[in-house]
């Protein structure tokens, strides 16, 4: 069996001007809520084998918030910068190509692509998933390269711990 935990970027900034969206931060309420779920989610699963996050500043954010929540060492965070994209492409890549070792992973990427990923990957249709929110989705399959439709185990989201 493997699991993937898929988490979408937490609450992101716009208040800056004439910054990148690669660079935009947490605003304090993502910050918030990244503990908030990280903790959460910390109870009821163990520690994934593997944390992997886009480059841009608001994932790497989140994933170094869930990181310290789950006590999974900084140096061994894995930052894709392919993951900084906005189609479920670059996830599905990083996904089939983990070493099948890792039993479980957590991977902090985008909206669309998270989206996209979730629904085709899982059994259960998710029109939306929110800032900070987590699908879990285990697949029957003991190599990640041959991994194709999987059960959605669970959701979660800040509202859901407010």
């Amino acid at each position: 069996m493997k699991t993937v935990y898929i988490v979408r970027h937490a609450k992101s900034s716009w208040e800056y001007n004439g910054i990148k969206d690669i660079d935009r931060p947490l605003k304090k309420r993502g910050i918030k809520d990244s503990y908030l779920v990280a903790s959460a989610l910390s109870e009821k699963i163990k520690k994934p084998d593997v944390f992997i996050t886009s480059s841009a500043s608001r994932a790497l954010s989140t994933a170094v918030i869930f990181s310290n929540v789950f006590g999974y060492p900084l140096s061994n965070l894995q930052i894709k910068k392919s993951l900084y994209s906005f189609s479920d492409g670059y996830l599905v890549k990083t996904i089939k190509a983990l070493d099948d070792e890792f039993d479980s992973a957590i991977i902090f990427s985008h909206d669309h692509g998270i989206n996209d990923f979730v629904n085709k990957y899982g059994n259960v249709f998710i029109p939306h998933v929110p800032t900070c929110g987590v699908i879990a989705i285990e697949f029957d399959n003991n190599h990640w390269k041959s991994i194709k439709k999987g059960k959605t185990l669970f959701q979660e989201a800040p509202k859901n711990h407010k």
